[in-house]
């Protein structure tokens, strides 16, 4: 039975949508499968790993008839990736086999049966409903994602904490040694709820969302959570623990304060960073008035020394910093100018955006 037939990049991009939760090794082999599910024009692509299961759609010709089956999902997509662009690709349905004909080339791949395929659904018993713009959701996970652990004994620090309070979403991560908050303003107004969303799933809205004004429809359950947009539809489970009390982690009152050019001191510390010690990644940032000096040594003896004009009239300071939890802020807020409070070389230090109190991000000082 022809059960597609199809351009290329009409099967490709929506497998591509769903391939990021595939594992190459699974307890259950049915997990490394795609789920191709066809009911008249409408192909259905379900992909899920337990935790995290994405679900698409496109259009394609209907075909000899319906029917739904599932194939290993890497395989697919390689066939079709070195497949040339323009060609057109026939599924044939036959015998447990799913025939993949492009051209000249002819694939043979083993099937499971479609009813053998774990779903998961969410249930819509004691939900809430708010929805937010692609671009802004996005902008959130880009300013915090970097701060979460990623296998933490703790295990509630692998993810992001996200929280719902009157009009505003937060979301914070932490991995013991820095912190990221940002907040967002939505207009549904919602009794407080927090989830912790895994490490997996955000690095997942990442890759899918896209910057545009198109509508994010969130969707919140008790230990589940589910991200409708576009053709795509994510639904995950959160991670079961309590997320640590964030308000107590941010200096509430530092005396001496720093404004600098947030590129020019990035481009500055990548310098500097060429030449921290592979292991530590230290570098000391010595300030005085309105002078910022980032120094770096190794093991070789080797130095870098970077110094630039800052505008800064408090205390002198001598501090040092892993170069990498400066250069994961520097690279993913985009500000002409950033903030950067201190009290002292002993205490965690914070870089606000002027003029905004939506973002903070923590770091915990590193003896060099």
């Amino acid at each position: 039975m022809v059960l597609i037939k199809s351009q290329r990049d009409t099967l490709l991009a929506p497998l591509q949508s769903v391939s990021g939760i595939f594992e190459r090794r699974h307890t259950l082999p049915i997990l490394s499968n795609v789920l191709l599910e066809k009911k008249g024009e409408v192909l259905t692509l379900l992909a899920t790993d337990i935790e995290i299961q994405i679900t698409t759609s496109t259009q394609v010709p209907a075909g000899d008839g319906d029917g739904a089956v599932t194939v290993g999902a890497r395989k697919l997509q390689e066939i079709l990736r070195s497949l040339p662009e323009s060609t057109e690709i026939t599924l044939n349905l036959e015998d447990k086999r799913l025939q993949v004909k492009g051209g000249k080339s002819r694939f043979n791949l083993q099937t499971l049966p479609a009813d053998d395929f774990p779903r998961m659904t969410i249930s819509e018993g004691e939900t809430r409903h708010f929805s937010i713009s692609q671009r802004a959701f996005r902008q959130l996970i880009a300013k915090t994602q970097y701060s979460m652990a990623a296998q933490d004994v703790r295990y509630y620090l692998n993810g992001l904490m996200l929280l719902v309070e009157g009009k505003e979403l937060r979301a914070v991560a932490t991995d013991g040694h820095r912190l990221a908050y940002a907040s967002v303003e939505i207009e549904t107004e919602l009794p407080r709820q927090e989830m912790i969303l895994p490490r997996k799933t955000v690095l997942e809205l990442n890759r899918l969302l896209v910057d545009t004004d198109d509508a994010l429809n969130i969707t919140l359950a008790a230990n589940q959570v589910r991200f409708a947009f576009g053709s795509i539809v994510l639904v995950s489970k959160l991670i079961d623990g309590k997320f640590p009390d964030y308000e107590r982690v941010i200096p509430a009152s530092l005396k001496n304060h720093m404004t600098v050019n947030r590129q020019l001191l990035m481009q500055a510390t990548q310098r500097a960073a060429i030449l921290t010690n592979e292991k530590f990644r230290g570098v000391r940032v010595v300030l005085a008035d309105n002078v910022l000096k980032l120094i770096a040594a190794n093991a070789e003896q080797e130095e870098a020394v970077e110094e630039i004009e800052v505008n800064y009239t408090g205390d002198t300071i001598d501090v040092g910093f892993n170069v990498s939890y400066l250069l994961d802020v520097l690279n993913n807020v985009h500000t002409d100018e950033i903030q950067w409070s201190f009290n002292d070389a002993n205490s965690s230090a914070l870089v606000t955006v002027p003029g905004n109190d939506r973002f903070k991000y923590v770091v915990m000082p590193m003896r060099i």
